[in-house]
């Protein structure tokens, strides 16, 4: 599966670097090479793992898309899609990323739809812990750099949530906020539980 997943995220990342090297001076719109991954509609992409984008906090996409360009994120051999997502973030300057981050915040926010099974109910308990942070009702909160949970892809915050128990993610001391993410994630003592809350985090609806 992963090695599907790789061959169309290298596919993906052919077709937008012949784009970018069509132009020898660069414009910021020339860097809105997102949707080859996360969708037209930045509703994500389960194929090759990319989240959905549409409604994600300006500030959470801008902390990310830096932490990929300053080699925070996507460089452990086994975070196959982050490796990719660095690929395409270190191409970016500053003020591509001011114009993307821009740009995605005039897209439509649709909460994604449910792919997963897992038991919402025990799932609650779980989320008591992670509440603290991202809020009773999954809606974020900046002060604490803990973004929106509700209305993202299930499959997306699984495989996060796995990424950071094994410490594929937040496995640099750079990376605090990662670090927490990681020490969290290893009170998921296995898969079920990480299905359970991932459940009940489908239930929320946020803010909105």
């Amino acid at each position: 599966m992963k090695s599907c997943r790789l061959l169309i995220i290298t596919l993906g990342l052919l077709l937008s670097g012949l784009g970018i090297a069509a132009e020898s001076e660069r414009q910021a719109y020339d860097d809105r090479y997102c949707t080859t991954c996360h969708g037209t509609d930045g509703k994500g992409n389960e194929g090759v793992q990319a989240p959905r984008l549409a409604g994600m906090e300006q500030w959470y996409l801008e902390r990310q898309l830096n932490n990929f360009r300053a080699g925070l994120r996507g460089v452990h051999p086994q975070d196959i899609e982050g490796i990719a997502m660095r690929d395409m973030a270190t191409q970016l300057s500053d003020d591509s990323i001011a114009d993307i981050i821009a740009w995605v915040a005039s897209w439509k926010y649709v909460a994604a739809e449910e792919t997963i099974e897992g038991n919402a109910n025990a799932g609650r308990q779980l989320y008591a812990t992670c509440a603290t942070c991202h809020g009773n009702d999954g809606e974020g909160n900046a002060a604490l750099g803990a973004p929106a949970l509700a209305g993202q892809n299930d499959w997306y915050l699984v495989t996060q949530l796995k990424n950071f128990k094994a410490g594929y993610r937040g496995n640099l001391p750079e990376d605090g906020y990662g670090q927490q993410m990681r020490l969290m994630a290893q009170t998921l003592v296995d898969e079920q539980r990480i299905l359970n809350v991932v459940s009940y985090i489908n239930t929320l609806t946020g803010d909105r």
